[in-house]
């Protein structure tokens, strides 16, 4: 594995890395740790924690449900660049696109022009990516496998900037999260990964922390 032992990994995004973690639960018997959530991040700690338990990788999740680019910048300093992570994973976009499929409830949570997007994520990597050890861009997906489909469409024309224009230029590691959803569909049912399409069950997210992993170079 690429991320060196004792590293602090920083890992943003959506209600996809959120999952469950901004919901104020306790800490209880049945879920000791909220603060990691349930999803990929919880997952991706475990596997660490499990088979690298030398590594002592330091895990901090900040997701938050609902965000989409322009939230993310609004939280950069605080949870990115105060945080001073040694490695950085991003997973937005899907928010970017899904807000242009449906009348927003108030007009700051319209949909995101793919322009904006690109130029505020390149502006937000810019600042951080001198410090850090390590980059990884995780693209957004949608459970469709019909490519002609108007939201698997945009949300592949966002995934492109992703992983053909800022991973190259910001020598980041690029996860190509739809290309994971679309190997479960040769499988299985989207209702048996998702019941929205977008949020994961169980399933779904470790399908997702296998190829975040696979990327930092962990034998998963």
């Amino acid at each position: 594995m690429i991320i060196q032992p004792g590293s602090k990994w920083v890992l943003i995004g959506d209600s996809i890395t959120d999952c469950g973690r901004t919901k104020g639960i306790e800490a209880s018997n049945w879920n000791p740790q909220p603060e990691y959530g349930q999803g990929y991040v919880n997952l991706i700690r475990a596997l660490l924690s499990l088979r690298k338990p030398e590594s002592r990788i330091e895990i901090v999740n900040r997701g938050v449900g609902g965000n989409a680019i322009r939230e993310l910048k609004a939280r950069w300093q605080a949870d990115v660049i105060d945080e001073k992570p040694d490695w950085l994973s991003v997973c937005i976009g899907i928010n970017d696109v899904w807000r242009g499929f449906g009348k927003p409830i108030v007009e700051s949570l319209g949909p995101v022009p793919i322009e904006e997007y690109r130029e505020t994520y390149e502006t937000l990597l810019d600042s951080v990516r001198p410090s850090l050890d390590g980059l990884i861009l995780i693209s957004p997906f949608v459970l469709i496998t019909d490519k002609s489909d108007p939201f698997r469409t945009r949300m592949d024309e966002f995934s492109d900037i992703l992983l053909n224009d800022l991973a190259p230029k910001f020598d980041a590691r690029a996860v190509d999260a739809q290309d994971a959803m679309d190997q479960l569909l040769e499988n299985f049912d989207h209702a048996e990964i998702s019941p929205d399409r977008i949020h994961l069950n169980t399933i779904g997210h470790l399908a997702l922390a296998e190829s975040v992993l696979k990327a930092v170079e962990f034998k998963v």
